[in-house]
């Protein structure tokens, strides 16, 4: 083969190797302005949802009588919507206090310990004080979001949730 003809292999696959990965400036801007926009409104729609939630508003809805539990005693409800699981307790002093029942690290389900008055999360040690639902130990990063409740006529209702 002579010095002027190309090989086989450039006749066929006649491709410029400086062209093709030369990417000039005004693309590489469209490009970083597509995804800083596209960065910037996946961020707008969860503060959004944030906004929307905070101002959701809640339903009274009665879950309990007063005299239904005894000290130490627990029952499941749902609040503030079927998806939602709650535990009502009633502490040793007698006071009911109410908190969702997925554990702020991951969703996992709590459960009351009576002997310690703590709400424990199984999968990675959390705990819950159950009076206050401040986190006590683990990896938690919040309390647990408390439900509000109004006690009327010897019925316990749930008016809404702080802190979720």
């Amino acid at each position: 083969m002579s010095d002027e003809t190309p090989p086989k292999w450039r006749e066929d696959f006649p491709i410029q190797w400086g062209a093709d990965n030369y990417v000039t400036r005004r693309e590489f801007t469209k490009f970083l302005v597509l995804i800083s926009g596209a960065t910037f409104l996946g961020n707008g729609y969860f503060v959004l949802q944030s906004y929307r939630q905070h101002a959701e508003k809640f339903e009274s809805k009665p879950i309990a009588r007063t005299d239904e539990l005894a000290a130490g005693q627990v029952k499941l409800f749902r609040y503030p919507d079927a998806d939602s699981p709650a535990l009502l307790i009633r502490l040793a002093s007698g006071e009911h206090v109410a908190y969702l029942q997925r554990c702020t690290h991951l969703s996992c389900p709590v459960h009351f310990a009576a002997a310690t008055n703590r709400l424990e999360c199984p999968c990675h040690n959390g705990a819950f004080d159950a009076t206050t639902g401040n986190v006590l130990e683990g990896p938690p990063p919040r309390p647990l979001p408390r439900i509000l409740l109004r006690t009327e006529g010897g019925q316990i209702f749930a008016e809404g949730v702080q802190g979720a």
